[in-house]
């Protein structure tokens, strides 16, 4: 689905990404770990475009995407959930979710399809329809992750970018976002690239994953095996940063 050959990011002078390559198939659920200041975001606003590559090649299904704007990125299915949520907070719930298909309004698109969307995030998240008329900026942080994952769902990705879903967050809250994660690949098939501070319980999650460091891929692996990797465990695994559901 997604092929990354060579990137190279930078913001100014500062080379961000260096000869970053991945790829994703369909229905994979992927995560990227590493430091602060690894490349992690970097990667995902490359993707979306937000931040394009100088120089290498993107490719999503085939077609190549590195040049095109981010809003032309949304709409052959990529949509990212950025880091802090990033939520419009003087407005209602509901009328954030609504932005999310702000595209698909510009198309024409059936109304009744929107709203069918919108009632599954709602199914997804019961706490955004009991809040659905609040003000986002009332909400908790889990909430407002919450609200975040549903407003790039209502664009209906093929590939969901997710960064540091469970920042902040309490235990709890991140089992929840997480189990809608796993929904999301095995009833919709959404493909997912996951950044995650919890590089343990992302690993426990996902099919494979990358390790990150100073703008580069310096490991790639089936996520049992970065699991069982030495190195990954001494630096990303300690027992300080042990899973959430390990508690």
């Amino acid at each position: 689905m997604l092929k990354v050959k060579n990137i190279n990011t930078y913001y100014g002078q500062v080379h961000a990404l260096k000869n970053v390559s991945l790829h994703l198939r369909e229905g994979e659920i992927v995560t990227l770990i590493g430091a602060n200041g690894a490349g992690k975001t970097t990667t995902l606003n490359s993707l979306s475009a937000l931040i394009p590559p100088k120089s290498g090649e993107i490719l999503f299904n085939g077609a190549p995407i590195a040049s095109l704007s981010p809003d032309r990125i949304v709409e052959l299915g990529i949509s990212q959930v950025p880091e802090g949520r990033q939520v419009f907070k003087p407005l209602s719930v509901e009328d954030n979710l609504e932005l999310g298909a702000y595209l698909r309004y510009r198309r024409r698109e059936k109304r009744s399809e929107i709203r069918k969307d919108l009632e599954q995030v709602f199914a997804l998240f019961p706490r955004l329809l009991e809040r659905r008329k609040q003000p986002a900026g009332t909400l908790s942080g889990g909430e407002q992750q919450m609200l975040a994952i549903g407003r790039a769902l209502m664009a209906r990705p093929k590939l969901l970018l997710l960064d540091e879903p469970s920042m902040g967050l309490a235990p709890l809250v991140v089992q929840e976002i997480f189990a809608v994660i796993e929904t999301l690949r095995r009833e919709k098939g959404t493909t997912v690239l996951l950044v995650e501070q919890n590089a343990r319980a992302a690993l426990k999650m996902a099919d494979r994953g990358y390790v990150m460091e100073t703008g580069k891929v310096i490991l790639e692996g089936e996520a049992a095996e970065l699991l069982e990797n030495r190195d990954v465990q001494r630096a990303y695994l300690g027992r300080d940063k042990k899973e959430i559901w390990e508690r």
